[in-house]
């Protein structure tokens, strides 16, 4: 066992069930189609690092998809909302022994595995990490032990997550990362490296 976790929370990608709002747009099975990209892409960055890897499955544990066994162990994420399922999923890694954990969604295609691996050097002489996203909320988080105040009193997937949260490490030192573009809607897509010529829209 490493000392170094990484925590991936993915939706299980079935139809009219993920990218919602993108759907409005594009339909569902077009957003379904970008999901899965969303979801090899983050696969591919992730793959190579040096840790332990966890995927935390929404509704249930999928045994066989693009997340090898061999490169990664499979959870379910817990009951409650978003807060209390992050909150949880850190505890059960902490619980196991691990002394840094992050933990990231699966909507970058901005994310890259030197984010991620620079996020685990900056744990070693800070007391929290995290990656702000544009939208106002952050797409990765990584910490040392346990802080249930961070999860909680959040009004998750709004403007105001990574302030709030921000206002939670008054007294321990941060480590910001670049400022990236998760894919909610149309317009984050757009302003990805996504192939939408691929889609085939028109």
């Amino acid at each position: 066992m490493k000392t170094d976790a990484l925590i991936i929370f993915t939706r299980n990608p079935e139809i009219g069930k993920v990218k919602t709002r993108l759907a409005k747009i594009i339909g569902d099975e077009k957003a379904l189609t970008v999901y899965n990209d969303l979801l090899l892409h983050t696969r591919n960055e992730t793959q190579a690092i040096d840790c332990d890897k966890f995927v935390f499955y929404d509704t249930n544990i999928i045994e066989e998809d693009i997340w090898s066994l061999e490169f990664y162990q499979k959870k379910l994420q817990s009951e409650g909302d978003l807060g209390q399922r992050m909150y949880q999923a850190f505890e059960s890694l902490f619980k196991m022994g691990y002394q840094n954990c992050i933990i990231v969604g699966s909507d970058l295609f901005d994310l890259k595995s030197i984010i991620i691996e620079t996020a685990f050097k900056k744990l070693l002489n800070h007391d929290v990490v995290i990656g702000p996203a544009e939208d106002g909320g952050y797409y990765l988080l990584g910490l040392k032990k346990g802080n249930p105040a961070v999860f909680k009193n959040k009004d998750w997937g709004t403007d105001s997550v990574f302030a709030a949260t921000m206002s939670d490490f008054k007294h321990q030192k941060v480590g910001v990362l670049d400022i990236l573009n998760d894919i909610d809607t149309f317009e984050d897509l757009e302003k990805s490296q996504y192939n939408i010529a691929a889609l085939n829209l028109l």
